[in-house]
This record gives structure tokens, sequence and C-alpha cells, in this order.
């Protein structure tokens, strides 16, 4: 009798053993624990000044995909602030189709439109509560903060994060975020979120130009409770072309990806003016952060000790040019996994903000790639 009761007592404590291992397991953001590898399979193009429910689809900044649907951020300064969804149909042989399902508004908190100047939207993720977490660059030189912003499905406003102060407009001219350069990238976390600056603040490091600088970005951690937490530092390339006197160039983090823990895929995009082929360098680095210090209470990180996190070159986006529209790498500013393909492996759909091609003719660019390992 007592060795049919040890017997039950050890079936029962191997098995609570295993369902905690698969608790673990079940927590972790992806599926995807190592990634080694992507393959290009193919790109979509929807037109220029395509019209849906009275707007115009484009700037598309940020892209997430949850339970069969598609959600897209969209940057237009102008009315109204809005993201998509959409049901995008690929295969291994490539797109078949994108469309467009829906239109959402955007509303600020009070429950009105966004006053133009007030807002500029850059990333989107569905939360697993099924609402969306999604920032605003805000208006630096208007003085204007960024945000983390709560919203559900209908776009109505929920909740807000506390930003930390160092991220927030600054009367000192050599201190906080530089204009434009703000909150661009929104990752989920197994217990939180990760937020990611474009450019360094100012009183981390220059801002990237053709030759190499010290331009650490900070990538926060966002904590289940609303508040900031750990930050890590990523050093931006240099920007990859040199532009004509007095034209623009410009390098920094347009998303991130985390697909393990502390580990991540990180959309690196080098612009400069100038160019026929749209002047845009865009590359996948694998970051991982597990080594990297926490810098959350170092206010500057010019002449300070600290290990940054590592990256390595996953995928580098000339490598496809040729096979792509025009030979056009165009402004690539989204990044998710998308469902498995017929193989078993794991895809991954880019997309490009096209600026609605105020700048010069543009793409709304759909890019499909393939996680092999």
């Amino acid at each position: 009798m007592m060795k049919k009761i040890a017997l039950i007592t050890l079936s029962i404590l191997v098995l609570l053993v295993f369902n905690c291992c698969d608790s673990n397991d079940d927590n972790q953001p992806h599926e995807n624990k190592v990634i080694n590898k992507l393959k290009f399979i193919d790109e979509y193009i929807i037109p220029d000044n395509t019209m849906y429910q009275n707007t115009v689809f484009g700037g598309i900044s940020g892209i997430d995909y949850v339970n069969n649907t598609w959600y897209l951020i969209c940057d237009d300064a102008g009315a109204p602030t809005r993201f998509y969804t959409a049901n995008i149909d690929y295969d291994l042989n490539g797109f078949s189709n994108v469309a467009i399902s829906s239109v959402k508004e955007l509303k600020d908190k009070t429950g009105n439109a966004f006053t133009e100047g007030n807002v500029d939207p850059e990333a989107i993720r569905v939360t697993s509560s099924g609402n969306i977490i999604w920032s605003s660059e805000g208006n630096i030189n208007g003085k204007v903060n960024p945000f983390v912003r709560f919203a559900n499905l209908e776009g109505e406003f929920i909740s807000e994060i506390t930003i930390d102060s160092k991220f927030e407009v600054s009367n000192n001219s050599d201190k906080g975020p530089r204009h434009n350069g703000v909150f661009e990238g929104i990752s989920t976390s197994i217990n939180g979120y990760w937020i990611a600056m474009e450019l360094p603040l100012k009183q981390d490091g220059e801002a990237p130009i053709i030759e190499d600088t010290e331009s650490p970005v900070r990538i926060a951690h966002i904590n289940n409770d609303g508040t900031f937490g750990k930050e890590f530092a990523y050093e931006l390339d240099a920007v990859a072309r040199q532009s004509s006197e007095d034209a623009f160039t410009v390098n920094g983090i347009v998303e991130l990806l985390e697909y393990n823990t502390n580990q991540f895929l990180v959309l690196e995009r080098s612009f400069s003016t100038g160019y026929s082929d749209g002047g845009n360098n865009v590359k996948i680095y694998k970051v991982d952060a597990t080594n990297a210090t926490d810098i959350s209470d170092i206010e500057s990180l010019v002449n300070t000790e600290y290990t940054k996190v590592t990256k390595e070159l996953l995928f580098d986006l000339e490598t496809i040019r040729p096979q792509l529209t025009g030979g056009i790498v165009d402004n690539i500013e989204g990044i998710t996994f998308g469902p498995k393909l017929d193989n078993g492996n794991r895809s991954i759909i880019l997309v490009a903000d096209n600026n609605f091609s105020a700048f010069g003719a543009q793409l709304n660019q759909f890019i499909l790639l393939e996680v092999v390992n």
C-alpha cells in the first residue's frame, strides 16, 4: 500500500514538473527560440493613392499579426489618426493577396480626434488581452511629448504608460529626445513590452552620420504595472550612403521584435536623399541583451563605461534589391512574425512607410521572408 502511495505521489510530482516546464515554455513571447537565417520569398505592392473608406492607404509604420488578422498603423500627420486591419494571403510561392478589411480611428484621452501636430503614430502591437499598444513620437520641436498608450480594437483610449522623464521634451538644448527620433518600435515581451528609440538622446551621443560616431540608442522595458524598467544601449551603424551637400541623411532603429528572452530582431534603416532607388538601406540584426548593462539609472552615456547589446547582421535587404520593384528597397518600418508556412517554417512580413509619396514616388511595399534554420 505504501509503495502504491509513493508511486502515485511520484507520478503527481513528475506531472507537476512537466506542466510547469510547459507553462514556462508557453509564456515565451514567440515560438522562434533560435533564428539563424532568413530567406526572401516575395514582394507585394498596394498602388499609391489607394482609397479605403475615405482614407488614403499609406504611411504604414508598424505591423502585427494575431489570430489571422493583420494590424497596420498609419503615421498620417492629418486626420484621422488611424490603424488598419487586413487579410494577407501567401504561401511558399509568394503573396496571393493583400486586402484591407477595416480602418479604425485612434482617439485621444478625451475620446475626441487628435489635432494635427499632437501625434505621430509609429508602432503597434496587439496585447494578450486583445487590445492594442501603440506609440507616438510626439512633436519634439512643437514641445509635444511622445507617448505609449493602450486602446481597444475600436481605437478608444484605455490607459497611458508613465514615461520616464529622460524621454520627455527638455528645455535644455543638450538633453532629451531629438525631433522625429523617439519611440519608433514596440515589441511584446513575456512580462511586459519593449520600446525602442530611433535616435540617441541628446545627452547620450550623436545622431549617425556617414563617418562612424558613438550613437547609442536606448531600448527600454515597460513593466506590466505600466512603468519603465531596465534599459539597454544599442549602437547604431553609420549612415550608409553619402548625400549631396545640405541634403538629409538619417539612420536609426525603426522596429524591434523579441523572439526569445532578451533576444531580438532589430530593423535598422539608413536613408539619404538624392538617390533614384529611394536612398534606403535596410538591415535586420540579431540582437542579444543578455549581458548588456542596465542603463536606466545612467543619465548620460557619454564618457561612461557600460556594456551594449551585441548585434549580428542577419539579413541585408541589399541582397534582394534586384528582385524588388524598380530595384527599390523602400522605407521599411514594420516587422512581424506571420503564420507558419506549409513546410512548418515561420514567416516574417516587412512593410514600408511610403510617406504618401510626399518626397517623391515611393511604394506601399510588403516583403515576405521565411525563417530558415
